[in-house]
């Protein structure tokens, strides 16, 4: 019999950033987002991780910013069942905390179309952050529909549908430790 996990790895087609390539760029970005806000001398960074693909992303991420880091989680949702943005952004849970003059950082697992993020960036600009900054682990811009500013990037990709490290299909794949290409006839 098949294990789970012999499952999910027959279902990717290529294998973009493995766990030590993540590793590394997690720990850069980490790197930068440090040095960036110890110039503005802040007192803390809040940090909403937009679930559920971030997860992963995020919690390596934090452990390596040095400075003092809460965190806050929204979900939000443009997908319906499968592989392309439905355009309408639906907020499933908000932040639980006021944001007013604090430094704010989005953290997000991809940038798609733009929608999901524009949308989030008015919504918490529109209650008075310090300064709001963005995040992502992976940035798709041949698939962007409106453009908005992202402060950290990790890897810019092609149109592929990816998935591991928190990113999923149907709510699958999300426990792979790196980031793969789903092989098309998996969701056909």
């Amino acid at each position: 019999m098949q294990s789970w996990q012999q499952h999910l790895a027959e279902s990717v087609e290529e294998i973009l950033f493995d766990e030590e390539t993540l590793a590394k760029r997690v720990k850069e970005l980490a790197k930068e987002i440090t040095a960036d806000y110890q110039q503005l001398n802040i007192s803390e960074l809040v940090i909403i991780g937009i679930l559920r693909g971030s997860v992963l992303f995020m919690s390596d991420l934090i452990r390596h910013i040095d400075l003092p880091v809460t965190i806050d989680f929204m979900a939000v949702s443009s997908y319906t069942k499968g592989t392309r943005s439905s355009g309408t952004v639906r907020i499933l849970k908000d932040i639980n905390e006021s944001i007013q003059d604090k430094h704010v950082m989005i953290v997000e697992d991809i940038v798609d179309t733009g929608l999901t993020l524009q949308c989030l960036r008015e919504l918490l600009c529109a209650r008075q952050p310090k300064s709001l900054r963005i995040c992502t682990l992976l940035d798709k811009p041949l698939r962007r529909r409106v453009e908005v500013p992202v402060d950290y990037v990790g890897f810019q990709i092609e149109d592929k549908f990816v998935i591991g490290y928190g990113l999923d299909y149907n709510d699958h794949y999300r426990q792979l430790p790196y980031i793969g290409v789903l092989k098309p006839e998996i969701y056909a």
